[in-house]
């Protein structure tokens, strides 16, 4: 495997295995200089959302980087404000114009919302079935979302981005994704850095003489999940993306499976805001 190395969705579309994350950076040069490392690096992936408020800024780095459109694969969600039919139309023609692109590769539903995610899907249908996205899927789905939602839903979603992570190792939602043919993909695949001391994690980076962010990434590679992580400093974009020369033994994967505590560093999708 390679950085550029993907895994192909339900409908026949390469997903990139590995991208930039830009959760919690700010719109403006922040955000676009981190897009432009990422890509310089060698990325070819980028997860915004319109919650982030900062798509502006990754339209306006995917444009200065000078990469060719159709050689990148661009992500965004629709945020649970906007939710409903023909309010996610038009968030979706809000996204694009901030971004500067014609089409994004993947439109997400960024998180379930009783009573109106299901309007949200019908409408992610039609953008998928006028062909101005390429992939549709969801964020922070549990099962029970993905059995009320597919009572109705004419097409399966093609992924299903959830905190993941080895304090959070989402096994249950892990395998029922596996059988439906729904791709996983991690976000706050680091615990927002709460993982970074774990003395587990430590001894087994400082065998591969790797860095403990390597060592969580490489693990989300090997469990078959996609990986975005976040980072808006240059050097640990390229060092987070140096995870293709080592490969953990059996036994070392099996001590980080052992880390999960079902524990969050973000949002419960059953126990929401709004």
């Amino acid at each position: 495997m390679t950085l550029k190395s993907t895994i192909e969705l339900a409908n026949g579309v390469a997903m990139p295995t590995f991208g930039l994350g830009v959760w919690q950076m700010k719109d403006g040069e922040e955000v676009s200089n981190a897009v432009k490392w990422a890509i310089e690096a060698g990325y070819v992936s980028i997860d915004t959302a319109a919650e982030y408020g900062n798509e502006s800024g990754v339209g306006k780095g995917i444009k200065e980087s000078g990469i060719n459109r159709e050689d990148l694969f661009v992500t965004t969600k629709v945020r649970s404000e906007m939710q409903g039919y023909e309010s996610t139309l038009q968030a979706y023609e809000n996204s694009l114009e901030r971004l500067g692109l014609d089409y994004v590769d993947l439109y997400l539903v960024h998180w379930p919302v009783e009573g109106k995610t299901k309007d949200t899907w019908r409408a992610l249908e039609k953008l998928y079935k006028d062909k101005k996205v390429r992939a549709i899927g969801v964020c922070n789905f549990h099962v029970h979302h993905f059995e009320e939602l597919l009572k109705d839903a004419e097409i399966v979603p093609m992924v299903n981005q959830i905190e993941l992570h080895p304090l959070l190792s989402q096994e249950p939602i892990r395998e029922y994704c596996n059988e439906h043919n729904i791709v996983v993909e991690a976000y706050s695949p680091l615990g927002s850095g709460k993982i970074l001391n774990h003395p587990v994690i430590q001894e087994i980076a400082a065998k591969y003489n790797k860095t403990v962010a390597q060592v969580l990434l490489r693990w989300d590679i090997q469990i078959g999940v996609v990986t975005i992580p976040k980072s808006t400093h240059k050097e640990r974009i390229y060092e987070n993306a140096d995870i293709y020369d080592f490969e953990l033994t059996q036994e070392d994967m099996d001590n980080i499976n052992a880390l999960n505590k079902n524990e969050r560093v973000g949002g419960d999708p059953e126990n929401l805001p709004i």
